[in-house]
């Protein structure tokens, strides 16, 4: 992809994991439209902030409305409820899936047919380990599972379209979701090296993922685990 015209979307972009990706990307010289129900926390000519609430289908709808095209699309966006089996809240899966599988794929549906005709574009969607499954947090593992399974559908169909689709998928990470009373119970796994994944570590690889150096990769589910997934450790 060419510096010229550079536009990615970014949902989450108030906190976490999401904010350090736009942080990233406007440093790099990107024009960032952020989606966050939260107030924006950054100030930047190039960042064009955008209120919605993802978990609502129609505030998604009416959003995709006012969208500029895009060369790039990361979904950060996310959230985190805990739960053992017997525990079980519907309403909390269904908020996990609304953002997580619902919201990426209206996105997705309006904003890679763009790319494809383009012959360019980036997506990258930001999953987790827990995908993998993990006790009290099955309804989130689902969600996250299912977007893994999006993401490299996605990828095989426009794989020779120039737009390449992938996931990164983080152990614990330093953001707010580690600290939410929601979860007290179930308190998150310190990665092997030590420490929990910083923010900014994860940007930096989805940054990478949007650069031209990257267009070979597609379809993939990129671990940033500190060590977690090294066997006999």
């Amino acid at each position: 992809m060419s510096n010229e015209a550079r536009r990615a979307l970014v949902t989450g972009s108030s906190s976490g994991i999401g904010l350090a990706i736009c942080e990233a990307l406007l440093a790099q010289g990107w024009q960032v439209t952020g989606l966050d129900q939260a107030p924006p926390r950054l100030v930047h000519e190039g960042f064009d902030p955008s209120a919605v609430d993802l978990s609502q289908p129609a505030a998604v709808d009416a959003m995709l409305r006012t969208l500029p095209p895009v060369q790039a699309f990361v979904h950060a966006a996310g959230v985190l409820r805990v739960a053992r089996i017997g525990q079980l809240q519907p309403d909390a899966g269904e908020t996990m899936w609304r953002i997580h599988v619902d919201a990426v794929t209206r996105l997705a549906n309006h904003l890679m047919p763009a790319m494809v005709a383009a012959g360019r574009g980036r997506v990258v969607l930001v999953g987790s380990r827990v995908s993998r499954g993990i006790a009290g947090r099955s309804q989130y593992a689902a969600t996250k599972a299912a977007l893994a399974s999006l993401a490299r559908s996605w990828a095989a169909e426009v794989v020779a379209r120039g737009v390449t689709v992938n996931v990164v998928s983080p152990a614990a990470t330093a953001t707010a979701m580690a600290q939410d009373p929601a979860r007290a119970a179930v308190a998150p796994r310190v990665p092997p090296i030590g420490r929990l994944i910083q923010p900014a570590e994860i940007a930096s690889l989805v940054a990478y993922l949007l650069s031209p150096a990257a267009a070979a990769i597609t379809g993939q589910d990129i671990q940033v685990c500190g060590g977690a997934s090294l066997d006999g450790v």
